[in-house]
């Protein structure tokens, strides 16, 4: 797995999932446990989709030209 996800896209993926997970343990809705995956994603710094997408946001991992 080759990091993709990076800096403010890192940050806001973390803050985002602790959010609706939060939500979800105060009695919001079901779907609010969707937070367990930008939570995740932002914790591993890669997400599946960047890569079917060919996106990056990692600095790091930008090809240098």
């Amino acid at each position: 797995m080759e990091k993709n996800v990076g800096g403010i896209d890192k940050i806001a993926r973390i803050v985002v999932g602790i959010a609706l997970i939060v939500w979800a343990l105060a009695g919001g809705p079901l779907w609010a446990w969707i937070g367990i995956l930008p939570l995740a994603t932002g914790l591993l710094g890669w997400c599946p989709a960047y890569t079917l997408l060919g996106c990056k946001t990692c600095k790091s991992c930008k090809p240098k030209q």
